[in-house]
């Protein structure tokens, strides 16, 4: 699973949003993400790919925020 398919399906599974919204350029907090949310949303992306968000990150605006904090801490590939 890649970052966008998990915070989509997050969405989607937790606040009813429409696949369709979760694009790189939507607003989270138009999507109804609260700082709640989005800390739940975090660990969710921890658990699920293994990796760990500081706690100093800087708490992205947009979806296409979030997938470049998660796309810089999951391993390369082609490692």
């Amino acid at each position: 699973m890649n970052a966008i398919e998990l915070i989509r399906q997050f969405l989607v599974d937790r606040l009813g949003v429409a696949e369709s919204a979760v694009v790189p350029g939507a607003a989270l907090a138009e999507l109804g993400v609260d700082s709640l949310m989005l800390a739940e949303l975090m660990f969710e992306a921890e658990d699920r790919l293994g990796i760990e968000i500081p706690s100093d990150q800087t708490p992205p605006k947009s979806v296409a925020d979030m997938v470049a904090v998660i796309e810089s801490l999951v391993p390369s590939k082609t490692e």
